[in-house]
């Protein structure tokens, strides 16, 4: 079997690196003819892998976090919509989070993940894309597997991403130790949220999660009754709620009990609308994807049912 492998070797803190000779030998045997491109500077794994499946290769392999996971699904499309429908990808994460491979039951590290892939069967799962503004104002459209998210997530991923010592101690740690932070100086921003035309309320919210995936934040199950092929968002809207009572209800977004709280809602559709009201126009209401920066509101998610060939 042949592949593209796409590898981001500052993954893990600079793990994927370090350990990637012995991870390719183990590749190797799954796919004894594959070519290997290293990433060098963000976003440079959608490119590497568009221009593989426009070369004609079939199955593309991404190792690295949920971060280079992202980039390659979408190096899946172009402003043309899916490049090859009948590509196949796979992952092996290397990365500080691994959100997305906790709602396939894969175990944490690149062992655990190449042993996955020996005996994983493919499957279509749905895919999100997100059209929105980057931070400078210009429109763009960006694909996620996992999940999309606005609000404080998108201030916490950015801190997340800028974070050097923190990281260290792995994305759990991360995550939590700057949600923890951030929940102290963040104000609830009021938007307007849409979702497939039946749901339409402006409310000050903290993060709305669009799901396809259960998990994110480093392992916060965000959407516990997600599915990643049942072709709708679960869209989880953290409302208003007092600072010292979402600071004790954290721990429970490891859980799931967070979507029993009375200022939480669960909705769920195939389209979802979100933009920021007049009243904090000033301060951006700033998007996530897959735990990557990816600008701000005003924003439509759309779900694209079966649009991803996954070997998982």
């Amino acid at each position: 079997m042949s592949a593209f492998v796409v590898v981001n070797p500052r993954s893990g803190n600079g793990r994927t690196k370090r350990e990637w000779r012995a991870l390719e030998r183990e590749l190797s045997k799954i796919y004894p003819q594959m070519s290997v491109a290293f990433t060098r500077m963000r976003r440079e794994a959608t490119h590497l892998v568009r221009n593989a499946l426009r070369e004609g290769h079939h199955e593309i392999v991404a190792v690295g976090g949920d971060g280079t996971i992202n980039e390659a699904v979408n190096g899946f499309f172009d402003i043309n919509g899916q490049i090859s429908p009948d590509a196949v990808f796979a992952y092996v994460t290397s990365g500080t989070g691994g959100d997305f491979r906790k709602s396939f039951g894969i175990e944490a590290g690149a062992d655990a993940a190449v042993a996955h892939l020996k005996k994983a069967s493919v499957r279509a799962i749905d895919v999100g894309r997100l059209s929105c503004l980057t931070q400078k104002g210009e429109p763009q459209v960006r694909y996620f597997a996992n999940i999309a998210s606005f609000g404080m997530s998108g201030m916490v991923v950015d801190s997340v991403n800028r974070a050097r010592i923190a990281k260290l101690f792995g994305g759990k740690f991360a995550f939590g130790f700057h949600s923890a932070v951030d929940l102290l100086t963040y104000r609830n921003r009021v938007v307007r949220i849409m979702v497939d035309g039946e749901y339409d309320e402006i409310a000050p919210v903290s993060t709305v999660a669009v799901a396809n995936g259960r998990f994110f934040g480093g392992g916060m199950m965000i959407a516990p009754h997600a599915a990643v092929d049942d072709g709708m968002f679960d869209v989880v809207i953290l409302g208003k709620a007092a600072k010292g009572e979402a600071m004790a209800s954290m721990k429970l977004l490891y859980t799931g009990e967070h979507i029993e709280k009375p200022y939480v809602r669960v909705l769920r559709g195939r389209k979802v609308v979100a933009v920021p009201v007049a009243e904090t126009r000033g301060k951006p209401v700033l998007i996530e994807t897959d735990g990557e920066s990816a600008g701000r509101l005003p924003a439509t998610f759309e779900i694209l049912p079966k649009a991803l060939n996954l070997r998982c």
